[in-house]
């Protein structure tokens, strides 16, 4: 290699070394310009441009630096991390995600849990709103970045204004506001420069275990709705997954009840679509129970967005509060089903007035259930004098139906067609006795029904009760017993008690028919199979019967001792002989009947 050789190889290494170094120094003046610009956009809108949960390690060479540039031109919606952002008043602490701009958690700061920790109805990834807009192939709001904005507002309330900036034009705006005092938290969705007649929503809710009985409480969970025509359903909650398909596609608002506390979201304008797939995993003890519903919401436009307006209740299942929302809320609260679903009428316009009556004077709630048991045993006091006065005719009508018997022998149809000519005569109706109790018996079905569900005994004590909302125990087995459970309950025990005392009292205050000797067995065999079915039963329904029955002793003792003369109803009846008989038409009915058996007997050829 000669001279001019060396000289030219090296002036090209020169050149070569100067060029790499100028252009090094250029791209690092170029991403430190990229840098800036970033900077002054994140000042413009306050929120993290990347993703500080994951931490950058490598090396800062051109690579990493370009994918950062790359990340930071991005629109905000799409970059970001997700931060917690809280917002609540004196009742509610709700918890949401910058990520989705959705609640992760709700806080009832007036309630514990059964074991006095602070009370969640949900709480954890398992709780989730998102919504799928129609643009970049469908994409769902839980995967953008929301910069969140709080304000207070002068009558107190507080609002979160989460917005995701897609870029473009295209933003999409998530407005919950918290009223100053209550549980009812309204949500707002507004979309800029996104075109759509509906917006698909998916609500995904695990509500939390805060009761004491798990089984109870998953027993009492479901899935309730109301369509926009008044009409309302629920499904319950069971340990297989199961699917809800409305099928008017017309939902006014969806809830998830648990045994004293909701959640529900509210459409103002109501839901095209609503389907939904609940149930619980028996081993997780933690959760009660889980619902996925998918809803259509639909938009309309205002002020050049498309808009819809949702009202989302994270509160008790407290009658009155349901009630003043005026949407059937208050439905939650179960008064009766099934069958029995007449006593909710009864309930609704007789037992809850009277309880609220007591309750706005009366603070101890043991108290506030013996009240009511004496207001309604009074109320029904005409109804258990007709009774007892009844069974005090058929006392004195007793030896005269004994030597009837007598007479008559084994013929039990005519031993009938001449009892109904005595009671006719007599003036004595047999069903007296009877038809008193009838209309006592939807109050005992009412009570049964409302007062495990109201949360107003919930975490309230009596005596060695910790709880009345649920059952009271003086001792565990440790081990399952068949038919009656794993304790025992003194109240239970308390009511079995007195209802076997009342039925030995009426008894010997009540004349027996010898021909049916099993009968007279009958009023004791029913506490015993009661004591089983009560005895995971609400404190507050065990002490409400084992009062009632002890008001029922003192009053059947004290109405027949001081208000029925069994002399003077003798005169009466044997002064009713000598009168007419006026036959009732059910009795002239009854006569006939046996009448025509008693015919049917004696054709020949007939057994």
């Amino acid at each position: 290699m000669d001279r001019n050789q060396v000289i030219g190889f090296s002036l090209l290494g020169i050149l070569l070394i100067a060029y790499v170094m100028y252009n090094q120094h250029e791209q690092k003046a170029f991403y430190e310009r990229k840098q800036a610009d970033s900077i002054a956009y994140a000042k413009a809108h306050p929120r993290p441009l990347v993703d500080t949960s994951k931490t950058i390690t490598v090396a800062d060479t051109a690579v990493d630096s370009a994918t950062l540039a790359l990340r930071a031109l991005q629109p905000p919606a799409y970059n970001g991390s997700a931060q917690t952002v809280t917002l609540e008043n004196g009742k509610l602490a709700i918890q949401f995600t910058t990520k989705g701009a959705y609640p992760t958690s709700a806080q009832l700061k007036d309630y514990k849990t059964y074991g006095k920790q602070p009370l969640y109805l949900f709480n954890g990834g398992g709780n989730q709103l998102s919504a799928v807009l129609p643009v970049d192939n469908n994409r769902a709001t839980n995967t953008l970045y929301f910069a969140p904005q709080i304000k207070t507002m002068p009558n107190g309330d507080k609002s979160i204004d989460f917005v995701a900036d897609m870029g473009n034009g295209k933003k999409v705006d998530i407005v919950y506001t918290l009223p100053a005092d209550g549980y009812m938290m309204s949500c707002s969705i507004s979309l800029t420069g996104i075109m759509a007649q509906t917006l698909p929503l998916s609500w995904q809710t695990s509500v939390l275990t805060t009761e004491k009985d798990i089984t109870n409480e998953r027993m009492s969970t479901q899935v309730y709705f109301r369509n926009k025509d008044a009409e309302h359903d629920y499904f319950t909650v069971q340990g297989e997954e199961k699917t809800l398909n409305n099928k008017s596609n017309a939902a006014h608002w969806m809830g998830v009840r648990k045994q004293y506390f909701s959640t529900a979201l509210i459409a103002e304008d109501g839901f095209t679509k609503m389907d939904s797939k609940y149930g619980y995993k028996p081993g997780d003890t933690s959760i009660a129970a889980t619902n996925l519903a998918a809803m259509d919401l639909p938009l309309k436009t205002v002020g050049g967005t498309q808009f819809a307006a949702l009202r989302w209740y994270i509160g008790p299942n407290d009658y009155r509060t349901l009630k003043s929302y005026n949407i059937d809320m208050e439905e939650m609260v179960p008064l009766g089903v099934g069958i029995m679903s007449f006593v909710k009428y009864i309930n609704r316009w007789v037992i809850i007035p009277i309880f609220y009556l007591f309750d706005s004077f009366i603070n101890n709630y043991a108290l506030l259930i013996l009240m009511m048991t004496l207001f309604i045993r009074l109320v029904l006091s005409f109804f258990t004098y007709k009774s007892y006065l009844s069974s005090a005719k058929m006392r004195v009508l007793k030896p005269e139906l004994d030597e009837l018997r007598e007479k008559i022998g084994d013929d039990q149809q005519k031993f009938g067609m001449e009892q109904m000519k005595l009671y006719r005569s007599a003036g004595v109706n047999p069903l007296g006795g009877c038809m008193p109790m009838l209309f006592q018996l939807p109050i005992l079905l009412s009570i049964y029904y409302i007062f495990p569900s109201f949360i107003e005994f919930r975490q309230e004590g009596f005596l060695w009760v910790k709880d009345l909302s649920t059952y009271d125990s003086i001792f565990n087995f440790g081990f399952e017993v068949p038919f009656y459970g794993d304790h025992i309950s003194l109240f239970t025990l308390l009511m079995t008690a007195s209802s076997l005392f009342l039925a030995l009292y009426n008894r010997n205050m009540t004349p027996q028919d010898p021909n049916n000797p099993m009968m007279k067995y009958m009023p004791y065999i029913f506490p015993i199979i009661l004591m089983g079915v009560f005895n995971k039963m609400a404190a507050a329904l065990t002490f409400y019967y084992t009062c009632s029955n002890l008001l029922s002793i003192a009053q059947q003792f004290i109405i027949q001792k001081y208000f029925i003369d069994e002399k003077a109803i003798h005169a009466q009846i044997q002064e009713n002989k000598t009168k007419p008989p006026t036959q009732s038409k059910w009795a002239a009915k009854l006569e006939e009947m046996q009448k025509m058996q008693a015919d049917r007997g004696k054709t020949p050829g007939r057994k």
